[in-house]
């Protein structure tokens, strides 16, 4: 073959007029998306907050300024936002309580709504773009309330197959269940792996990415979850009130434990089922101090792990949501009003999927 020298290379026929008048291809500065000008943004907004760490009832409706974002926040209209048990627990002085450092203080890490200030004209997620995300609290004030700012990099485009409601049952519970089975338990074809509460928020998004990369999944739940989970993708289930899942479910390389032992010693009892070399991996903080230690006398390998809110995983997150792969079921819808109440019922345990806030109007 030829070698392509410079002489070559110069005698070359010159570009044809069509060929010098195609378009480069870069992103527009102005992405039609935005929205010329851009809306209004009052200086106070409502918002669900709490003056101190107390019950259920520290929480109520109050007006605080809108926050103010920086660098490369964006600031989001918030539509809705998810309710996870790290918000119970950081309103009752647990969970991330000490890293509050204003009064009042604004819940809510789920955050689904309309972007009304970016960064820069061809940002990503320009004025107007739909959005779903985690907010960076207790940094900075959360989802419930009227306005949230949230960092670029935990932002992704709102599936449009879902309502903002809908939306806002995702990031931290899919972000949660992502990390856990696909970036830590590598789930693949012929994987056994049991997940523990399997009907919750983190759980029913976990036995779905686990089924759809392969794995063969046993669920623990109620009787009333039993033939959800199968619908989920679960090829076993296990209902924890009449049988000892130790029992029935053996040989596993990967437990998920979403319960600990606060609940009938859970995380201990999951050591029997699985192989040598298997992985345990405990997610609620503080449910069972002892695990590493318990594992690693019977030869098991174990983590804990805590969520990463990645944009970008929430972008393939919602893809597999736009293609019906994968689904988010809300239980219950609470107003901003309400948000006191939708803390007692996620405290009594028991929902299915998730609870969400509708925070204000489409």
């Amino acid at each position: 073959m030829a070698r392509l020298t410079g002489d070559t290379a110069a005698a070359s026929p010159p570009a044809t007029a069509r060929e010098r008048e195609r378009p480069m291809r870069f992103r527009s500065t102005r992405p039609e998306t935005s929205i010329d000008p851009a809306p209004a943004v009052p200086d106070l907004m409502r918002a669900a907050v709490f003056d101190a760490p107390g019950a259920a009832d520290a929480l109520h409706v109050a007006e605080v300024p809108v926050p103010a974002p920086v660098l490369s926040e964006v600031l989001v209209r918030v539509v809705a936002a998810g309710i996870n048990p790290i918000d119970a627990k950081t309103r009752s002085g647990r969970g991330m309580s000490g890293a509050i450092d204003a009064w009042p203080a604004v819940l809510g890490l789920d955050v689904s709504g309309v972007v009304v200030r970016a960064p820069f004209d061809a940002h990503p997620f320009p004025v107007g773009t739909e959005v779903y995300g985690m907010a960076a609290v207790p940094r900075t004030p959360g989802g419930y309330a009227e306005y949230a700012v949230v960092p670029t990099l935990s932002l992704a485009r709102k599936p449009a197959s879902l309502s903002y409601v809908e939306a806002a049952g995702v990031p931290v519970a899919a972000l949660t269940a992502w990390g856990l089975v696909v970036e830590t338990a590598l789930a693949h074809q012929g994987q056994r792996i049991l997940v523990h509460a399997g009907s919750g928020g983190v759980g029913h998004f976990a036995v779905q990415f686990a089924a759809y990369f392969g794995a063969h999944v046993i669920a623990t739940g109620s009787p009333r979850n039993l033939d959800w989970l199968r619908e989920l993708g679960a090829a076993e289930v296990v209902d924890y009130t009449s049988t000892r899942f130790e029992d029935v479910v053996s040989d596993v390389d990967v437990v998920i434990d979403l319960i600990g032992n606060v609940a009938d010693d859970t995380g201990t009892r999951s050591l029997e089922v699985l192989r040598p070399g298997g992985l345990l991996i405990e997610v609620p903080t503080g449910a069972w101090p002892g695990f590493r230690e318990a594992a690693s006398a019977r030869g098991i390998r174990s983590t804990d792990y805590k969520t990463i809110p990645d944009g970008a995983a929430l972008a393939t997150i919602g893809r597999l949501l736009d293609s019906g792969a994968v689904r988010v079921f809300v239980d219950r819808v609470f107003d901003l009003d309400d948000a006191a109440a939708a803390h007692v019922e996620l405290e009594r345990g028991h929902t299915r999927g998730k609870i969400v806030l509708r925070v204000s109007d489409d």
